[in-house]
């Protein structure tokens, strides 16, 4: 039984631009706790942009602006006085290309609890890079190695490596921008599914190009197109049973 329905995120109104250009226009997307939600669309339609702006990852482009609201918990994550860093411990981001420290295994994972001094001692340390390794699905693969370099990894491993960076600072959302666009099939599959694992603690964001990793994934899916949300609802009904035509036209692969 799943328990109730109740968002973790609201965007209401969310418009994004680049200089001139306008990237999303007036999006309002609510995302459910302890839910994968899916966000599908063709290239440059605004999904990276919009998962940008959860986190306040836009910050950092120069010549972006960001207009409407976001809230998390029912805070506005761009209000005056917001710490950006603190806002960034409670939504981590895995992105598309696996991109760990060069440090050590151990280190990749103990960098945000240093920064965030959430362990009081060595052994408290280690016991979150265990932790969050484990819940990462890689602990037993890595366990005798940790002082190896993280670089040196194959790109499945990293890519989980990178999850358990995220989780280390025991966040409350995970974004995931295209996390498995890397990856080979079998790496996909253990992502895919220690994504199924973590929705229990995490609420997951994920924009993915693979509309059968959607569908696998996550329990509600919102169809972007051409900066805008055309539908969201329910991964089944927007797959089996989508309301507007275009979401139809996008899935049965007529354009995008």
């Amino acid at each position: 039984m799943e328990a109730a329905w109740r968002a973790k995120i609201l965007a209401h109104q969310l418009s994004v631009f680049y200089g001139e250009t306008q990237a999303l226009h007036e999006v309002h997307l609510d995302v459910g706790a302890h839910q994968v939600t899916s966000l599908i669309g063709p290239s440059g339609c605004g999904k990276s942009t919009f998962i940008r702006c959860l986190n306040r990852m836009n910050d950092i482009v120069d010549g972006c602006r960001v207009e409407g609201l976001v809230e998390l918990d029912g805070q506005d994550i761009y209000a005056t006085g917001v710490d950006v860093v603190s806002l960034r411990a409670r939504v981590g981001m895995v992105f598309q290309k696996p991109n760990p420290f060069p440090k050590s295994i151990y280190d990749n994972v103990a960098y945000g609890p240093r920064i965030h001094g959430l362990a009081q001692g060595r052994a408290e340390l280690d016991e979150i890079v265990h932790r969050s390794l484990e819940r990462a699905g890689l602990l037993s693969e890595v366990v005798d190695r940790l002082d190896a370099a993280g670089t040196g990894l194959s790109g499945g491993q990293q890519q989980r490596l990178c999850i358990a960076r995220a989780i280390a600072v025991n966040p409350e959302v995970i974004l995931m921008d295209e996390p498995c666009s890397a990856l080979d099939p079998i790496a996909t599959a253990r992502v895919e599914e220690l994504i199924d694992e973590l929705r229990a603690t995490y609420t997951i964001v994920i924009v993915t190009h693979s509309m059968q990793q959607a569908a696998r994934v996550s329990q509600r899916t919102a169809f972007f197109h051409l900066g805008k949300i055309v539908e969201v609802g329910d991964t089944e009904k927007i797959f089996t049973d989508p309301a507007d035509t275009r979401t139809r036209d996008y899935i049965t692969g007529r354009f995008g």
